[in-house]
């Protein structure tokens, strides 16, 4: 059965943004305590915190869009879908290694995908006390989140990428996995700054002017870039594949695996 796009994305947007607070929330919560750390089979942490976030993310959702399919990375079984439809695409806490760490630099990422391609999304900040949303072709916004803020009552800006710098570009990478393809791109460029951040905290500092590219050749999955290339995109920037063809959700083929992309701003 076909799964219709939620008629009105703007209301959507808001629901996902009261479910990442929510979820954001409870991962403080856990963070602030002591708290079972373990690993999945591929050697990466797992936290309480993650298992957390998913359930109150996963009671969220079904409120919020019923019906909707969820693809999320801690869910424990994959869903029954049709992956070239509509689906929302989570990661409950992106950063895993942020978080264990002192950094700060892990996120919440909420997506809904139709036809392959971001329609709306949602990355959360917890310990940075920031969160971006955007509805791609309307626009994104960015608040600060004071403790226990609730959705409503958030003050938002515009973020919006800059334009092409007369000069040398500023660009951001991964602060745990920058790899030798990357660098291989990045020395190909004129690059005046060089910032490494965790999470997709990366794609939000494009949307937000503050750097012009984020190039990424290592593994990622569909749930670690769903959300942040929505805010990017509804920011005005775009992000592709590095031979510039459409960079796509839904590859149930490739187990939910991406390939290399390239994050623009206004320099792309």
């Amino acid at each position: 059965m076909e799964i219709p796009v939620p008629p009105d994305l703007t209301r959507l947007t808001s629901r996902l943004t009261a479910i990442a607070l929510a979820a954001g929330r409870r991962i403080t919560e856990v963070r602030n305590r002591p708290h079972a750390v373990t690993a999945k089979g591929d050697g990466s942490p797992l936290t309480e915190a993650d298992l957390a976030a998913e359930e109150v993310i996963a009671a969220g959702l079904a409120e919020a869009a019923p019906g909707v399919p969820v693809l999320s990375e801690e869910a424990a079984e994959r869903p029954d879908f049709d992956p070239a439809g509509t689906f929302l695409l989570v990661d409950p806490l992106d950063g895993t290694r942020e978080f264990v760490g002192a950094s700060g630099e892990f996120t919440v990422n909420i997506a809904l995908i139709s036809a392959g391609r971001p329609l709306c999304g949602v990355v959360h900040a917890p310990a940075l006390g920031r969160i971006w949303r955007g509805i791609v072709g309307r626009g994104a916004e960015t608040a600060t989140v004071p403790d226990g803020t609730e959705a409503e009552a958030l003050a938002w800006r515009p973020s919006r990428v800059r334009p092409k710098p007369a000069g040398a570009l500023t660009a951001v990478a991964s602060r745990s996995h920058l790899d030798a393809a990357t660098e291989a791109f990045l020395a190909g460029l004129e690059v005046a700054e060089h910032r490494s951040i965790g999470s997709s905290l990366k794609f939000c500092l494009v949307a937000d002017g503050e750097a012009d590219v984020y190039p990424r050749f290592g593994p990622t999955m569909e749930w670690d870039t769903g959300a942040g290339q929505a805010v990017l995109e509804a920011a005005g920037g775009r992000v592709t594949r590095p031979d510039g063809a459409a960079f796509t959700y839904g590859k149930a083929a490739e187990g939910y695996r991406n390939g290399p992309f390239i994050a623009w701003g206004g320099a792309g």
